[in-house]
C-alpha cells in the first residue's frame, strides 16, 4: 500500500483535511470538528490509513488539540510556518484560498517539501511559552500605562494609573515566580539557566528565554543557531546588484531578549564590550555592530550548552 501525504487546514472551529497518494489527485477531504471529540475522530480516520506525513501550519494556539492528539497517536505530524505555505501556493500559482483549498496545498506542501518530522515539546515547554508570551504583553501593558502617565494632567486619572501600573507589577513577580517554579522542575532546564546566568549580561529573563523558544541552543553548531535565531548574515546579491548582507527570519522572541542581553553585555562583558568598540572603531553604525554581539553572545552561549562549562571557563579559553 503506498504511503499518503495529508494537509490539515486549523480554524477556530474546524479541521479540514485532505490526503494525496502518488499522484496529484486528492484522494479524499473530509471536515472534522476542532473540539477534542473532532480531534479524537480525526485520529480515528488518519489511524487507518499509511499516512506518511500530516502538515498543519502553526495558527497561535488554535491547533494545540489536534497536534497533541495526532502526536499522542504515534501520527507523523509537522507544524510548518505559515508563510512558507503561503509562499509555496504562490509558486504554484495557487492564489484562491478556503479551508477546503489551503488543506490540498498543506498536502501537496507534505508531498513534494516532505519537511523534516522532529519532536514536538511536551506540555510543560508549551506552558512555558504562554507563560513568556503574556509576561512580554504585561511589560507591553505596564509600558503602555507608564507613557499615560507622563502624559495625564489629572491627578484623579494619574491615581487609577499608578494603581494599574503596581497591579501589573504584581502581575509580573507573580508570573516570574510561577516561570522559575516550573523551571526547577526540569534539573536539565534549570541547569541550563543556571549556566546562562553565569554570563555578564545574560540575566533570568534572558535565560528563560532562551531555554525555552531556542531549545536546539547548545546542539547545533554556530551557523546553524545563528541561522534559527535569525542572525545570520544572508547575501542579497543578483546580476550586477550588490546589496549589504542581512539579517532575516528566525524568532523574534528571541532576538528581543538577545538585543537585551548583547545591549548590556556591550559595556559589562569584557569580550563583547572589546568585540563591540572594535567594530566602532572600524565606522560601523550602531546597530550593526549590536547585531554583530548578538550574534558573537549567541554563539558563546552555544558553546556554554554544548561544553556544559561555566561563562569563567568560557572567558579563559576565549
Amino acid at each position: 500500500m503506498s504511503a499518503f501525504s495529508a494537509g490539515l487546514d486549523v480554524s477556530k472551529d474546524g479541521l479540514d483535511l485532505a490526503t494525496l497518494g502518488d499522484g496529484e489527485a486528492v484522494v479524499a477531504s473530509r471536515r472534522f470538528d476542532n473540539t477534542p471529540a473532532g480531534c479524537r475522530e480525526l485520529v480515528k480516520f488518519l489511524a487507518a490509513v499509511a499516512v506518511e506525513r500530516i502538515v498543519l501550519e502553526a495558527t497561535g494556539g488554535y491547533e494545540r488539540t489536534a497536534v497533541a492528539e495526532l502526536a499522542a497517536a504515534g501520527l507523523p505530524v509537522v507544524v510548518v510556518n505559515p508563510r512558507q505555505v503561503r509562499d509555496f501556493a504562490k509558486a504554484l500559482g495557487l492564489l484562491a484560498k478556503t479551508d477546503r483549498l489551503d488543506a490540498e496545498v498543506l498536502a501537496r506542501f507534505a508531498q513534494r517539501i516532505r519537511p523534516e518530522l522532529r519532536p514536538l515539546p511536551d506540555e510543560n515547554a508549551l506552558i512555558l511559552r504562554d507563560l513568556l508570551a503574556r509576561r512580554a504583553q504585561l511589560i507591553e501593558m505596564r509600558t503602555m500605562e507608564s507613557n499615560r502617565l507622563k502624559q495625564t494632567h489629572t491627578e484623579q486619572v494619574a491615581v487609577d494609573l499608578r494603581a494599574s501600573i503596581a497591579f501589573l507589577e504584581r502581575r509580573l513577580r507573580s508570573l516570574d515566580d510561577e516561570l522559575d517554579d516550573r523551571l526547577r522542575q526540569s534539573p536539565v532546564w534549570q541547569e541550563k539557566v543556571d549556566l546562562l546566568q553565569t554570563v555578564p549580561g545574560v540575566g533570568p529573563q534572558t535565560a528563560r528565554t532562551l531555554v525555552v523558544e531556542l531549545s536546539e541552543l547548545g546542539a547545533c553548531s554556530r551557523q546553524a543557531i545563528a541561522a534559527l535565531a535569525g542572525l545570520a548574515p544572508m547575501n542579497r546579491d543578483s546580476g550586477e546588484f550588490r546589496g549589504r548582507r542581512m539579517i532575516v527570519g528566525g524568532r523574534p522572541s528571541v532576538r528581543r531578549a538577545l538585543y537585551m542581553a548583547a545591549l548590556a553585555a556591550s559595556r559589562h562583558n569584557p569580550i563583547i564590550r572589546l568585540h563591540y568598540e572594535k567594530l566602532r572603531r572600524a565606522g560601523k553604525p550602531f546597530k550593526v555592530a549590536l547585531v554583530a554581539c548578538m550574534r558573537k553572545l549567541l554563539i558563546i552561549l552555544n558553546a556554554m550548552l554544548r561544553n556544559r562549562s561555566s561563562w569563567k571557563k568560557t572567558a579563559a579559553c576565549t
